[in-house]
């Protein structure tokens, strides 16, 4: 057996990949070579002459057989049927198998020369499957005397090496070690037991069978991986032919041993830690390849995988350098017309193993590389992604709410679980107990009171439960926490399902908000609303009107100075003897609408104020002019300044470590061993699996405090913090995840794999 190939130098990587670019992809009809050699080449080589390229459509006469089984040539031609490889490499199709059979996953280039009077033609006939997805691409010079040109050609099937398959006699044999956590890849190693370890999933390739062996310790996580893997070469690369055979360690079948010999012991693995998951991510770079004005230049895409499935664009050709493995990857799109110049071959002593993948001829080595590759039959979810090196970048959807309840993207983005308009319950927190807000003044919260809001609503045909715990800015620690504690007998009393949100005055989630039927959620500064302890409010109040994205208002009282006025909001000033609604030139009717409905709980007559139209008397109760805010508001770029990130908290090594999950954020990155964190900037989520640990729970909670606390862009340490359970997520949580499905859960995803393998 070779030993396991050294990563060639990258220069030369990319040389090489670049070679397999030096024809278009669309070739083109050209007219016959003139000069060339009339003698007829021995069979089996292809003979020293010059020819010229015309590809075809599979013959009329052929597809008339049915499945491939003839090629009808003329007997007095010269022929020779080659295989394509998914490697720099094409091996002739024996001639006792001419007119045999040809299988769905592969493609055949056939050569005919005709001696003529004028010289010698070649044409080439590549019978495909699906016309569009195999393509034909052009090495020139490749390999002197034996061949002439290179001829790649793909859509799924193969899978041999250097040798033709032939029916139930594919000949292959390599060895693939699966590790990783959060970013698991299968990487090739060689055929020998020395390679094994007892912490990994391996996948030994022997053609017709494939073996999936489980070391004792791996995770669920490699295999659940090496389970797509095997059914990827299955299904794609030998198009269903081969048979999988799934074993655990101390289970070894007979082949399995014929081929690796007596089965020694096996050290332990090392840990899939952070650090292993980091080193994944450094296997492979992404570049582009740009032939603009007939320069060609390669760029850098992303030296980290996963990459985005969006960044390979149909009109662009892309090489993808897994260099610890020795293998490079051309991708060439639909629409990629560009032409490089042909060169020599790079000289290495072991040079890469090149394969030319054309758009839909991906393999399941190609596959893994990319954050969930959906194939053209999956196009579900929320469409297209977009690259970024490390985590997501998702597009703003404008709020409507006639489409709320259909789109969990909007609701994730914009903070809403629905429109508000299911039912609530409020209580205040007085000691150690909570006691019924009065319904009549719902939406009103004193800053010296803790409260819990519960809400009932349905999306999607599911029902759902949120527990608000709002705690005021002068509320008592006791309250506080006895708010806390509440929320989680609450918790309890309900099932364990509702989802649990910490919310500090002043951070209101727009969900929240929301709730109090078109009203302005209205809080006052200080002050308590309980019988017997309400406090005198201030002669003089000033109050602040400021509309969400999604249209509901908060009036927030703040201290009655001409400082504190904005351009961009509506202002309500109540004095002893009158009462002002002040209107911003850049307030909105969203934003005026509420200043109204504040008035009217304040039962107040109020003299309307356009910006710049103020009456003495306004400016005397507010001390006097002075500078305030006139700028115009910045468009909100929150969504491009701080996308979405997912963190995996986990205690499995012994300790508690904290991990970033990178990429498109993705259903299956939710370990149900786990918990997770889930920062939309706005709030945090702490997401809790089923099957996580207790210490994991706690320590969670406490991380994200942390998290928000010690995060170098100063962020607010008073932004909310909201628990979800496994199973029973918000819209406004799902919403941030690429193809939500409410089902996913409801069998284990391993064990769905296995199902789809034993299919």
């Amino acid at each position: 057996m070779a030993p396991h190939r050294p990563a060639p130098a990258l220069p030369c990587a990319l040389f090489l990949a670049l070679c397999a670019l030096s024809l278009p992809v669309r070739a083109r009809a050209a007219t016959a070579s003139q000069g060339a050699s009339q003698a007829r080449a021995p069979q089996g080589r292809v003979p020293e002459a010059r020819v010229t390229n015309r590809v075809v459509e599979t013959p009329p006469e052929f597809l008339q057989k049915g499945t491939g089984r003839a090629w009808p040539w003329p007997q007095k031609s010269w022929r020779v049927v080659w295989r394509s490889f998914l490697m720099l490499w094409v091996g002739p199709v024996p001639t006792n198998l001419y007119g045999e059979t040809s299988f769905n996953g592969d493609s055949y280039v056939a050569s005919e020369e005709q001696c003529r009077a004028e010289g010698k033609r070649r044409d080439l006939h590549n019978s495909r499957q699906e016309a569009g997805r195999a393509r034909v691409f052009w090495i020139l010079p490749w390999r002197p005397r034996s061949l002439g040109c290179l001829m790649l050609l793909s859509k799924g099937g193969v899978a041999s090496g250097f040798k033709h398959v032939v029916p139930n006699e594919v000949v292959v044999q390599r060895l693939f070690q699966v590790k990783g956590r959060r970013v698991v890849r299968a990487t090739e190693v060689p055929v020998s037991w020395e390679s094994f370890n007892n912490g990994d999933c391996f996948i030994l390739d022997l053609g017709n069978d494939i073996h999936q062996w489980c070391g004792s310790n791996s995770n669920r996580f490699e295999r659940l991986k090496a389970t797509q893997v095997s059914k990827g070469i299955r299904d794609n690369e030998r198009s269903g032919r081969a048979r999988v055979h799934v074993s655990e360690e101390g289970a070894e079948p007979e082949a399995m041993l014929q081929v690796l010999g007596p089965k020694p012991a096996l050290p332990a693995g090392t840990e899939d830690t952070a650090k292993e998951d980091a080193a994944n991510r450094k296997l492979a770079k992404l570049y582009k390849v740009s032939n603009g004005a007939g320069t060609m230049s390669v760029s850098l895409v992303a030296d980290e995988n996963p990459f985005a499935q969006g960044a390979l664009k149909s009109e662009d050709c892309f090489i993808l350098d897994h260099g610890k493995d020795g293998k490079i990857f051309v991708w060439k799109g639909t629409g990629d017309r560009g032409r490089v110049p042909t060169a020599t071959f790079c000289s290495s002593a072991s040079p890469p193993q090149v394969s030319v993948l054309p758009e839909g001829g991906e393999t399941p080595l190609f596959k893994q590389f990319f954050k969930n590759w959906r194939d053209p039959d999956q196009t579900d979810g929320l469409g297209l992604s977009y690259l970024s090196s490390h985590i997501a970048n998702v597009e703003r959807v404008p709020f409507d709410a006639a489409t709320l309840h259909t789109s969990t993207a909007m609701a994730a983005q914009h903070g809403m679980d629905d429109d508000g308009t299911g039912q609530k319950q409020i209580w205040r927190i007085e000691g150690s107990s909570k006691v019924p807000v009065d319904p009549a003044t719902y939406g009103q919260f004193y800053g010296g009171d803790s409260y819990i809001i519960l809400y009932n609503y349905r999306h999607g045909g599911r029902q759902g439960q949120i527990i608000y715990n709002w705690q005021g800015a002068q509320s008592t620690q006791d309250e506080v926490a006895a708010s806390a504690i509440l929320t989680a007998q609450l918790d309890e009393e309900l099932g364990g399902t509702p989802v649990q949100s910490r919310v500090v005055q002043g951070k209101e989630p727009a969900h929240l908000m929301s709730l109090f039927g078109g009203k302005p959620m209205i809080i006052y500064k200080g002050g308590t609303s309980r019988e017997g302890g309400q406090t005198a409010p201030a002669s003089t109040r000033l109050f602040q009107v400021r509309a969400n994205s999604a249209g509901a208002t908060r009036a927030v009282e703040v201290l009655p100075k001409a400082g504190a006025l904005n351009s961009n909001d509506a202002f309500v000033l109540k004095t002893p003897s009158a009462a002002y609604l002040w209107v911003g030139t850049g307030a909105s009717e969203a934003e005026k609408t509420g200043a109204q409905e504040l008035l009217r709980v304040l039962r107040a007559q109020p003299v309307q104020v356009a910006e710049g139209s103020e009456p003495d008397g306004f400016w005397e109760a507010l001390g006097g002019k002075a500078a305030y805010r006139t700028s115009p508001r910045l468009k909100d770029k929150k969504m491009d300044a701080h996308p979405p990130r997912l963190f995996a908290c986990s205690n499995k090594i012994g300790r508690f470590v904290i991990e970033e999950v990178p990429g498109e954020l993705m259903q299956e990155d939710l370990a149900t061993d786990d918990v997770m964190l889930l920062d939309t900037w706005d709030q945090v989520f702490v997401w809790v699996g089923k099957d996580s640990q207790e210490e994991e729970k706690t320590e969670a909670l406490t991380s994200a405090k942390r998290y928000i606390e010690t995060d170098p862009a100063n962020r607010d340490r008073r932004t909310p913090i909201t628990v979800v359970k496994q199973g029973f997520e918000p819209p406004s949580f799902v919403g941030w995840f690429l193809g939500w499905d409410d089902d996913y859960w409801s069998v284990d995803p391993l064990d769905r794999a296995m199902a789809e393998l034993a299919a």
